[in-house]
Parts: structure tokens; sequence; C-alpha cells
């Protein structure tokens, strides 16, 4: 749909330059400085007059001028549009409306400039299945319901309805103690680390392998981070008490499932945590919780903070149940950190927009929270099961070079690759061969920290396989059995 001035229902200011007069004004604002872009319909000089107050001569000069000068293109029967400059297409109004392609919509200053065909990159649920029904229903009657006082400004901890239901749902799928009072709506995980960074302060222990973002985030707000070093029984909580940890006054760790190694910490090591977290009074776990509603091979495991919520900051986020565009994230504090963490938010934007916190909450006390997340968890594990079965070894086929790990939870899996077969460096590259992406465990690791010691380090190619639509995620496959010699 071609774009239309003020009388056409979208606004454009034009300023009068005093110095040179309406006309110079109107061509400088209008045209030159790029606001009105090639094939933007221009009003009629009757209207435009009428609009800014002018005489219609001076339009039509003004007019007159800019086609001369080719910043105007004037068909008879079609109006007056704005040309396009040498390199510049008209866009057409069949295609002015069109969404971007997936790959356009995905695309991230981190991202290749060439898109692959197929994604197995972890890290992001199945996007085209987003309950967009189900979630506009929530929205209607959210909306309709709300108060007035929800369009100003409000609580920095978020919307008490929403508090208020995540804390019926976190207790009881989780396992949270959850008081609505302690609890602090955020704008992602991202945001819930930097807010913590702020407020702990000091030396933060985060696991390693682990997002590197996320210790970019907490080194960002002048705290240290320590790295601790992962397994597969998760991470090595005896460290925190030996050299190199022992000025360690919180720890960030993903206790039931691992990123990206996929483990689950082992409950010798959850009560050693528990133990170390409350010595000297004073420590604090931050719970990253970011897909612990998804576990195909029992129950999920219960969250670390219903063991001890005086000491346990949990981080839950809505980035792998719905997706990364709700930008709704969660804290539940200990009393401790509820104020500090609190006056961080206020200063830091206010509050998370509340239209969304009022339709999530709509969303979990409706039950199509439970609905949805139980559809997903099945689809996902039908998932994870094929690519266990195509990845499995088989009679007649050689020797995989590989072992697939960390899929009792999760949306994502470790290929790891052992010294005798294909490199992660040789592995990634094949892989862009047969138009494939995926994420390798050498980017995951601690950049600053452990830069120079990493010759014991495991290579691995970790496998998103949440992310790509239900026709797409065969072909994928296809490619990553070729990616590693199977065909």
């Amino acid at each position: 749909m071609a774009e239309y001035w003020s009388t056409l229902d979208v606004d454009l200011h034009l300023a009068v330059d005093p110095a040179s007069g309406r006309r110079v004004g109107l061509e400088r604002e209008a045209i030159r400085d790029g606001r009105l872009a090639a094939g933007v319909r221009l009003p009629s000089t009757r209207t435009l007059a009428v609009e800014l107050g002018m005489a219609r001569g001076t339009v039509s000069s003004a007019y007159e001028q800019l086609v001369a000068e080719g910043h105007l293109v004037a068909v008879r029967g079609s109006g007056t549009r704005v040309a396009a400059l040498a390199g510049e297409t008209v866009p057409s109004r069949s295609s002015s409306s069109k969404p971007p392609t997936a790959s356009a919509a995905s695309a991230t200053p981190a991202t290749s400039a060439r898109q692959l065909t197929h994604n197995l990159r972890p890290g992001s649920p199945d996007l085209s299945r987003f309950p967009r029904a189900a979630w506009l229903r929530a929205s209607r009657r959210a909306l309709t319901a709300a108060p007035s006082d929800v369009f100003g400004y409000g609580d920095p901890r978020g919307r008490i309805e929403l508090r208020r239901a995540l804390a019926g749902y976190l207790g009881r799928t989780r396992g949270v103690l959850a008081d609505p009072e302690r609890i602090v709506i955020v704008s992602g995980a991202v945001q819930g680390l930097a807010l913590l960074g702020q407020v702990l302060g000091g030396a933060v222990a985060m696991e390693d392998p682990y997002i590197p973002l996320f210790h970019q985030v907490v080194r960002g707000t002048g705290a240290s981070v320590v790295p601790l070093p992962v397994d597969d029984d998760g991470a090595r909580v005896e460290l925190l008490s030996g050299p190199g940890h022992r000025d360690v006054g919180a720890v960030v760790v993903t206790p039931s499932h691992q990123y990206p190694v996929g483990s689950t910490l082992h409950p010798a090591r959850r009560q050693a945590l528990v133990e170390w977290a409350c010595r000297d009074g004073g420590r604090i776990v931050v719970e990253d919780d970011y897909d612990g509603e998804f576990r195909y091979d029992r129950q999920p495991v219960g969250a670390l903070q219903g063991v001890l919520p005086e000491h346990t900051v949990y981080l839950g986020t809505a980035s792998k149940t719905l997706g990364p565009g709700v930008r709704l994230a969660w804290m539940v504090l200990p009393e401790r950190l509820l104020v500090p963490v609190t006056e961080a938010k206020r200063h830091a934007d206010h509050q998370s927009e509340a239209l969304g916190q009022l339709t999530l909450a709509e969303f979990i006390t409706s039950h199509d929270y439970d609905r949805h997340i139980r559809a997903c968890r099945l689809r996902y594990r039908r998932r994870r099961d094929l690519l266990a079965e195509r990845l499995r070894p088989k009679a007649g086929r050689p020797a995989a070079g590989f072992a697939l790990g960390g899929i009792a939870a999760g949306l994502h899996a470790l290929v790891r690759l052992e010294p005798a077969g294909m490199s992660e460096a040789e592995v990634l590259a094949r892989a862009a061969e047969f138009d494939l992406e995926l994420e390798g465990l050498a980017g995951l690791w601690d950049a600053v920290a452990s830069a120079s010691d990493t010759s014991d380090r495991p290579q691995g190619i970790v496998v998103g396989f949440g992310s790509p639509g239900e026709a797409a995620y065969p072909r994928a496959l296809d490619a990553l059995v070729r990616t590693l010699s199977w065909s």
C-alpha cells in the first residue's frame, strides 16, 4: 500500500526555511533530506496548499521545480510521486506491504551475508508454532478488562496480574517458592543478568562453556567473571571452595539443563551448592532455568530455588516456550535483593511494557500456557527422537567419530567429536558446503578469562532441534547426516 501525506493518513513534518522562503523549504524538507522514499505519492497541489496555508501557485511552482530537477515524476492519471534515484527501485503497491523473508527477519549483525538453507543452530523454539490464535484471545480478554492505569507508569517490578500468575505457575510446575511481591519482570535474561551484575558486583562465577554474551553482560556491569568448568554432571561446584574462586560471592548456574553441554546438575553437587551458598551467610546462586519445562526422560527436575529460596535468584523466561520476541522474563528474588534490584530496574527503563504482561498473565491463568507447553514438549520430543535415530550407529556404516549427548531435556543436543574423527572446524566447513548452519562448541567458551588454556577443551557441535519448521526439520537432518560423513 502506497504511503500518503497527512491528508492521506500519514503525517509529514515540513519546516519552513525563513531564510530561503517557503518554496525552497518545501523542496529541501520534502525531498532532498530523503524522508520521502522513491514511489511515495504526493498530495495534489490544491490539497497541500490548503494544509500548509500557502498559495496554490507557490506549491505548483515547487512541484514544477522538483520535477525539472528529477526529484519528482508527474504522470497523468496517477498523480505526482517521488522519483527513484540511480540504483533505487520503486516499490509496487503489491510488494510494499509484504513481510520480509524468514532469512531476512532472522538476520543479526553476527550472521553471515549468505543465509544458509538449513538451520540447526540452537537458541530458539519453533517460531512458526507460536500460538497466535490463543495469544490473540488472551490479548483481547486482557485488554478488555485492563484498568486505565495500565497505560501509565507502573511498578518497576511489573504488573501484579502477571506476578500473581507466575507465582502460581512456577510453584506448581517448577517447585519455586514464589511470592508475587518478590517477582520482578524484565525484558529478557540479558536484562536480568545486567541488573543482578549491578547489584551483586564483586566476583561472579559463571559456567564455562556457557553463553558468551551473558559473560559479557555481567562484565559490563563492572563485576568480574570467574569461569566455572562444566562436565557431564553439571557445574563443578567443588571448585567454588578452591583457589581462584574463594572471592566469589555469587554463581550463575543452569542446574536443570546446562547450556551447551546438556547435563543436569548431579544431586550431590546440588547439595554441595546449597552448602556453599549457606556458608558465610551472604552468597547467592543465580539459577538460569531457561528451558526447564522441556524434559523427556522423566518429570522436569524441580528448581533449586525451592530448597534455597533466600540464597537463590530464580531466572525464567518465555523465550524458549513462546519466543524471544515476546520480550518477557522474570526473576524471583531473595528478600535482601528485592529493593536494590527493583531500583536498578527503575533506573534501567522504569518498567517493562504492560500490555504484553497482561496478555501473558491471561495466557497463564486460562491454562493456555500449560496446553501450549505440553504440545511443544511432545513435538520437541519427537524431533529429539528423530535426531537420535538419524545419528545412531548402524551396521554397514563407517565409524561415526562422534557421540550424541545432552538430549534428556531442552531444545538442543551436543555432538561430541572424537579425536580420531573430524575436527570442529572441519565439520563446520562441511556443514556450509551442505548449506547447513551449526553452532560450534569453540565459540561458547569464556574468551576473556580462559583464552590461554584451550588444549584440553573438547570439540563438538551444538545442534538445535527446536527452531526449524516441521517441513524443514527432516531436510536439515539430511544435511547434518551428510555433514558427518554418513550418506
